[in-house]
């Protein structure tokens, strides 16, 4: 492997000439710039990333951890290229590290990136705590944000969705359209979105003045199998609803097909809502009522947050973002009440 003495010989300039002109900083002429470019293109000289992020005190990349489990779904399909289009737009690279399996290995990925001397480090996390992600950025120079959950201690590291309200105005709108009797398709329990949907769904039911039925509701993990498998147990169960709310979208679309199958018309006999709003949620049958989670805004505010931290500029620091829900034609009004 070439070696930038090499460079320099080949060139006929000094280390510190072919430095500045890898670097991009200080005064190089012309002349000298085209031998040097010339020499590095002849020996296949590669430069040492990690010497030069030591010497330039940046590396222009950031670096973003989630776990495996997390990478299918458009959900997360939107959140990784989003984040890879915004930096690329602002000169950056981003490094994808793997969260895996545990809070433990969570923690290692920040620390691979920190270690490949990332600028700042962006982690939609699944298994560290609150109180684990406080300490950590709190102990590292690098700026470490966190989506998806709010933080006791950083509040200006964090971005976040209120997904117990976005739960509750999903079901509240089923109970002002008069559905008294909704189940509900919860996500992974070990996830804390997966928690805060459920509860959101019992707040808007206490809210009524109506009590949970546990028969009503299924455990789910966040796949359209998980949702023909929630209602085959709904009907397995013999308990009556007249609408269903899924913790995502691809829940939802499984649901609906179990339904229909089962000669159960939506939103005729059920009412259905899912979350994300997946681009393919307008053109299944029918095109499915979602709760539309403001992903690409949470990103944008995330990178510039970040970058801002980076270039020691002011930011503030974003209420939680809202969800809304997008009525499409898999709700319709409860019994009783006139379509």
């Amino acid at each position: 492997m070439a070696t930038i003495q090499e460079v320099a010989n080949r060139a006929g300039v000094s280390k510190a000439t072919v430095s500045r002109v890898l670097s991009g900083n200080g005064y190089v002429g012309q002349e000298k710039r085209e031998k040097v470019l010339k020499a590095i293109a002849e020996t296949g000289y590669r430069p040492n990333l990690l010497a030069r992020n030591l010497a330039t005190k940046t590396s222009q990349t950031i670096g973003l951890v989630i776990t495996n489990t997390l990478y299918s779904g458009s959900y997360f399909t939107e959140l990784m290229a989003h984040s890879a289009r915004i930096l690329e737009q602002q000169g950056r690279q981003l490094i994808l590290a793997d969260g895996k399996h545990t809070a433990e290995q969570e923690e290692a990925a920040i620390q691979f990136l920190l270690d490949l001397r990332c600028d700042g480090i962006i982690i939609y996390p699944r298994f560290l705590s609150i109180d684990a992600l406080d300490a950590i950025i709190s102990r590292h120079k690098q700026p470490i944000l966190v989506i998806n959950r709010r933080l006791r201690v950083n509040h200006s590291y964090c971005i976040y969705s209120d997904q117990h309200a976005s739960s509750a105005t999903a079901v509240s709108h089923l109970l002002n359209q008069g559905h008294r009797e909704i189940a509900f398709i919860t996500g992974s329990l070990d996830s804390p979105t997966g928690v805060e949907r459920l509860s959101g769904y019992h707040a808007a039911l206490a809210a009524q003045g109506i009590e949970a039925d546990s028969r009503r509701i299924v455990t789910g993990k966040w796949t359209a199998q998980s949702g023909m498998a929630a209602v085959d147990q709904l009907l397995e169960r013999r308990v009556t609803f007249s609408a269903l709310v899924a913790s995502n979208d691809e829940m939802a679309i499984g649901a609906i097909k179990r339904l229909t199958e089962c000669n159960i018309a939506v939103p005729g006999q059920v009412s259905v809502i899912g979350f994300d709003d997946i681009p393919l949620a307008p053109f299944i049958t029918p095109s499915l009522s979602s709760m539309k989670l403001p992903v690409t805004e949470m990103i944008d505010e995330t990178i510039n947050r970040l970058l801002n931290m980076l270039d020691g500029g002011d930011w503030h620091t974003q209420a939680p973002f809202t969800a809304s829900l997008m009525l499409r034609d898999s709700v319709t009004k409860g019994p009783g009440r006139s379509a």
